[in-house]
């Protein structure tokens, strides 16, 4: 299954942000996925709890906003959402687009608990 590789290359990121601010663990992750991705959500949400297993996200919540596709029309200028298997310009038609969005695999956010700083000089009081 080829969503758990992406799950552990995902929580390999994850980690490495919690780490870069002193979390305690990851509360939550929201990610954005294209249909053009080659990333099937279900699945993906399936191998999410085996892959988090041990991991400071093992508690966290997974979310996953689905991403639109949209082209841009080389023709009119135009940029317009399209279907995954028609990358048709919603304005004039054409077929000569270029993809804008829809084939990403984005962390989008981190919700991340994070330990109050200490009393940075518990000896001064501020005499």
């Amino acid at each position: 299954m080829h969503e758990l590789s992406v799950c552990q290359s995902l929580l390999d990121q994850v980690q490495r942000i919690a780490a870069d601010h002193g979390a305690e663990r990851v509360e939550r992750i929201l990610l954005r996925i294209g249909p053009l991705s080659g990333v099937e959500a279900p699945l993906l949400r399936n191998a999410f709890p085996l892959a988090a297993a041990g991991t400071i996200a093992e508690e966290a919540v997974l979310d996953i906003e689905p991403a639109p596709v949209r082209v841009h029309c080389v023709t009119c200028g135009a940029e317009t959402d399209a279907t995954p298997n028609r990358l048709l310009c919603g304005a004039c038609g054409d077929w000569h687009t270029r993809l804008v969005s829809g084939d990403e695999l984005l962390l989008a956010n981190l919700e991340m608990s994070v330990p109050e700083a200490a009393d940075a000089d518990p000896g001064q009081d501020g005499d």
